[in-house]
């Protein structure tokens, strides 16, 4: 976010997924065994919302998109610190595919089964798009601007990169942001599945000349963004910052990418404008790469149009995350972080073979050593809706 006269730090970040809970169980999970045979969805087993909440009471009454919110927000603020910052200054923008769509479900049945008066007056509150962020924002006291962003399997990136501008541009001094989804419903994985767009063999293999369609994930992950000279100024610990990103809509297809990737070509290079950077800058390339074969396609072809054939190390992280929705942009900018952290960029999971009619060098089998340097990281999303953003080791 060039010559906008803030810059962004990462002060903090906290992550829930199948693959661990907690930053460095889920950095452990990156570098194990991808989703292979798990069928239609990866979940998180035997979730335990009590460290969050007062009472069970509470915690019943918040939907699990909700809780997964909560317990990333308190892993990314407790590693913040005391942000120091007026409570009016620090916003709250977070990004999610469709909500509370568990509690809506089993209300629906629960009306259906037992009449109208046994639906609970919980449910609005549950199901809303926006009950994640303004749990987050009401627990800690947040009184910035407090928003959800909802652009399907884009919507975790969007929420960062306005979230960030909104500091860079001088409206807040901080922002707790980031994404989460649990959708994972019996309706939900009917409704994929009879588009074809789940696995037919339950295993997700990005890039893979033998991919069949995505395996759905879940989980969240929260950042803690400041400007930078305040972080500086109270000592706090910089983890990375964020340099750019950018938006646009491929205005092509309500499910298909754009052909030949002209949607992402263009959002990736307004990315690297808004950070001011050139394709050479970059050192890796989180993709998108849901394992579906038009996406991971359109993909290659705009990565190898934009950077060149083979030019940069590039890593889907959804062979052992699966694809969560909304909240895919921020477990991979997570990923992002622990890959500069551990200087490593973690393998593509269950790639074996990639396919032959791209040009990309996909990081596959082991991590890759790598000197950490600028970092791009793509999410695409049902209705054309294209996401990009910049981060940069501290």
């Amino acid at each position: 976010m060039q010559g906008l006269g803030r810059r962004v730090a990462i002060t903090g970040y906290g992550v829930v997924a199948p693959c661990g809970i907690g930053k460095e169980a889920y950095w452990a999970g990156l570098n194990g065994p991808g989703l292979d045979g798990v069928g239609r969805s990866t979940e998180i087993t035997d979730w335990d919302s009590s460290p969050y909440y007062d009472s069970p009471k509470d915690a019943r009454r918040a939907d699990v998109v909700e809780q997964f919110a909560i317990a990333a927000a308190a892993e990314a603020l407790t590693q913040a610190g005391d942000l120091g910052v007026d409570p009016t200054r620090i916003g709250t923008i977070f990004g999610t595919g469709v909500g509370g769509i568990h509690t809506l479900e089993a209300q629906i049945q629960t009306r259906l089964e037992k009449g109208e008066r046994r639906v609970s007056p919980f449910l609005v509150p549950m199901m809303m798009a926006n009950a994640p962020g303004a749990a987050v924002s009401m627990r800690y006291g947040l009184r910035g601007p407090n928003e959800t962003i909802v652009t399907a399997c884009a919507a975790g990136t969007h929420a960062l990169v306005y979230a960030a501008r909104l500091v860079a541009w001088g409206m807040v001094d901080a922002v707790v942001t980031g994404g989460t989804e649990h959708a994972a419903t019996a309706t939900s994985l009917a409704g994929f599945g009879n588009m074809t767009a789940l696995s037919t063999t339950g295993t997700s293999r990005p890039f893979d000349a033998e991919r069949d369609g995505f395996v759905m994930g879940e989980g969240a992950a929260v950042f803690v963004l400041e400007e930078w000279s305040s972080a500086e100024a109270r000592g706090a610990t910089i983890i990375g910052e964020v340099l750019g990103g950018g938006s646009n809509a491929d205005a092509h297809h309500i499910t298909a990418p754009s052909p030949g990737g002209v949607g992402a070509i263009d959002c990736m290079h307004l990315a690297l404008a808004d950070a001011g950077l050139t394709p050479g800058d970059i050192k890796q390339i989180n993709a998108h790469g849901t394992s579906t074969p038009l996406n991971d396609a359109a993909e290659a072809a705009a990565v190898t149009a934009v950077f060149g054939p083979g030019a940069v190390p590039v890593v889907s992280t959804k062979g052992v995350t699966g694809h969560a929705l909304g909240a895919a942009g921020a477990l991979e900018a997570a990923a992002v972080l622990l890959s500069m952290e551990h200087r490593l960029i973690p393998p593509t999971a269950n790639t074996k073979v990639l396919d032959d009619e791209m040009e990309i060098d996909l990081v596959m089998g082991t991590a890759r050593e790598w000197e950490p340097g600028p970092t791009i990281s793509n999410n695409f999303g049902f209705g054309g809706h294209n996401g990009s953003i910049v981060l940069a080791p501290a």
